[in-house]
């Protein structure tokens, strides 16, 4: 690593995958809580050597450069101090800056074999992740997640004892043979009985070891009746859910649902069957022609799904049908359905939003390079392939990002969430640069716009139509560097482009505050997405009466900002008689007991949100200190909830009593 990388890094702050530590008085045992929680969520990079004053860093170099280096191999290679190294010897150096030496410890993403990465013995006391407020130490249940995934045993071909062919809906196993017949007509399997052919796909199996055989996970979840799918036996927590809403607010009710409610059987297949269609219900099929023999002419297809039409001449899809299908698909083959919250697909006016349970199993470096293929339940994966269904080849996110780009829409964005585990897939259906956004921005800042390079325009872009730009956000648009797109968006914020919100891991920028009493057209339309990246917090897409960043605005509220809630807190909160005086205690006594601190802090927060600000306020404590010693950890263990679940960094975060 170069040292004008590091004086860049040092100059933007830290970051999610950025971590800088003095090491003034030795070397700081806090370096391998940060190794692991970078290796468990998707790397990055320590620096050893940088100082830090008023919020801001600076190079302090190293007394003994040699024997930090020393340390640094000892401790990494010593499995009662860090369970696994993933250090290769480039990974670790020393590097001068500016007449100083710093060590340079770049971490990689551990693979599922490798996960969980953990500091000393015992994984679920040392197991760490990494989100926007820092490493935090993972509950149990995440942990046993990362232990199941290392298995060489796929997780859907795990034998359910006492479940049976009786367990199935033979209706779906109906339809999927007829299926699997128009795409192989003279296929062998056809002539095997329900037993042989789910043998076959991997819906049945035997141990040899035990002699032991019966359905599998994946011939449950594929073809399983309702009452065998709720059954707790399975040991599944099986929940599908299909939401359809008129706007992009995620407090509107939906007006179409697909969930399991007994009026249908909901396997994943048919759910799969039910769901594309609506999925892609305005998209026009591509032309198809008939033989030169025949004396129709082409038309023009609408039939929902191609294989549901008798005539075998309207066939073919269009590359955005094959996007959408591939990441149905994928929401459904990678799904841990052991995992909380079920898989979740809902449809915007313009955005697909796809949520499931899990974690990815490869790095968001292999995912968008392609041709590497890892799947949590290749059985399922199989069964889909039979069909015509999903991709084995590891190009399926190529051919949904071919296919967004066929419509010139913004690119579709895989976002990795803990506590709990899940991934959503969006699939914006806008374009990259709307007219009516770039004509709001040319109006805003007049002949100054034409002043900017392309990138700086996406980010104005992705700023006014998302309520706020982040440097995670535009690492999932762009293939800049992040120290680079840092250096872009503090110079936009310089110049007078964009507002700074927040520091440090929360930093984001909006449009600058006058713009939004300009804007009476401003877009109050959000992707969910603007403040996530991998490791970000507490993604809960079942209970949740608002979506990701959704906001109370339609559009033409001119008067309030991008992302503004109708749950915003009163703002005379801080001096609200009532809640004064529950905080006298702490307003009266400098050091108070921390359980006491806590108590005072759950008393106020019952019934309403108050941002961290308002907290420190009542109290007469620094936010900051408050936000490091209680409110994180508070939300960790269940005490408290966050107004804005998804996006911990979000400008107007607010913590609620969990009533």
């Amino acid at each position: 690593m170069k040292d004008h990388e590091i004086l860049d890094a040092v100059a933007a702050g830290e970051s999610l995958d950025w971590e800088f530590k003095s090491a003034k008085g030795g070397f700081p045992a806090s370096v391998w809580e940060t190794y692991a929680a970078m290796a468990n969520t998707d790397g990055g990079t320590i620096v050893l050597g940088i100082g830090e004053a008023d919020e801001s860093f600076f190079v302090e170099g190293l007394k003994n450069p040699q024997q930090a280096l020393k340390t640094c191999w000892d401790t990494v290679n010593n499995r009662g101090k860090v369970s696994t190294n993933l250090l290769a010897p480039q990974s670790v150096q020393l590097v001068e800056v500016g007449g100083k030496q710093v060590l340079v410890i770049q971490v990689p993403r551990a693979n599922r074999r490798q996960r969980p990465i953990f500091v000393g013995q015992n994984p679920l006391e040392g197991t760490y992740r990494r989100n926007y407020e820092g490493d935090y130490k993972c509950r149990a249940d995440e942990v046993g997640r990362m232990l199941a995934d290392q298995s060489p045993e796929a997780a859907d071909s795990r034998i359910l004892p006492h479940f049976g062919i009786a367990d199935l809906d033979a209706e779906t196993i109906r339809q999927y043979r007829n299926r699997f017949s128009a795409r192989n007509p003279n296929h062998a399997w056809l002539n095997e009985d329900t037993q042989n052919f789910l043998t076959k796909l991997g819906g049945w199996a035997k141990d040899r070891a035990t002699g032991e055989e019966g359905l599998t996970a994946a011939g449950l979840l594929m073809f399983g009746s309702e009452n065998a799918l709720c059954d707790p036996a399975t040991a599944l927590k099986h929940h599908l859910d299909y939401r359809e809403r008129p706007t992009n607010a995620i407090a509107d009710r939906w007006t179409d649902r697909v969930t399991i409610d007994g009026t249908w059987t909901p396997n994943l297949f048919q759910f799969f069957q039910k769901v594309y269609p609506k999925l892609t219900a305005d998209l026009k099929l591509p032309f198809a022609y008939l033989p030169a023999t025949a004396t129709a002419t082409a038309t023009t297809l609408t039939t929902p799904a191609p294989w549901q039409s008798s005539d075998p001449t309207r066939a073919g899809q269009s590359p955005a049908h094959e996007a959408i299908q591939e990441a149905l698909v994928n929401s459904l083959i990678h799904a841990d359905y052991r995992g909380a919250g079920g898989v979740v697909i809902e449809r915007f006016s313009d955005r697909i939003e796809m949520s499931d349970p899990g974690t990815l199993l490869v790095s968001f470096e292999q995912l968008f390079q392609g041709g590497f293929s890892e799947c949590r339940n290749p059985s399922l994966q199989k069964m889909f392939q039979m069909i015509g269904a999903g991709d084995k080849a590891g190009s399926g996110i190529d051919k949904i990002r071919q296919g967004w780009e066929t419509q010139q829409w913004r690119s579709p964005t895989v976002l990795e969430t803990t506590e709990p585990n899940r991934v959503k897939f969006v699939l914006p259906m806008v374009s990259l640069i709307p007219p009516e956004s770039a004509a709001r921005l040319r109006k805003l800042f007049a002949a100054d716009f034409d002043t900017l390079i392309p990138n700086e325009i996406q980010a104005l872009v992705t700023a006014d139509i998302e309520g706020e730009v982040s440097n995670s956000r535009l690492q999932l648009i762009r293939m800049d560097h992040p120290v680079e797109l840092t250096k872009m968006l503090q110079g936009l914020a310089s110049r007078g482009f964009l507002d700074q919100v927040g520091q440090k891991r929360g930093t984001s920028y909006r449009l600058p505050a006058w713009a939004s009493s300009l804007t009476p057209g401003a877009s109050a339309l959000t992707l969910g997405a603007s403040a996530l990246a991998p490791g970000a917090s507490a993604l809960t897409m079942e209970a949740s009466a608002l979506a990701p960043g959704a906001s109370a605005l339609t559009p033409g509220a001119s008067a309030l900002t991008p992302g503004a809630s109708a749950l915003a807190p009163p703002p005379s909160a801080e001096n609200d008689p009532e809640l004064l005086e529950t905080a006298r205690p702490a307003r009266e006594k400098p050091r108070l007991m921390p359980e006491l601190t806590k108590t005072v802090i759950r008393k106020l927060c019952s019934g309403r949100y108050l941002t961290a600000d308002q907290i420190g306020v009542l109290l007469d404590r620094s936010k900051d200190k408050l936000q490091r010693s209680f409110l994180t950890s508070m939300v960790h263990d269940g005490t408290l909830i966050l107004r804005y679940p998804d996006q911990p960094t979000h400008p107007e975060q607010a913590y609620k009593t969990n009533q």
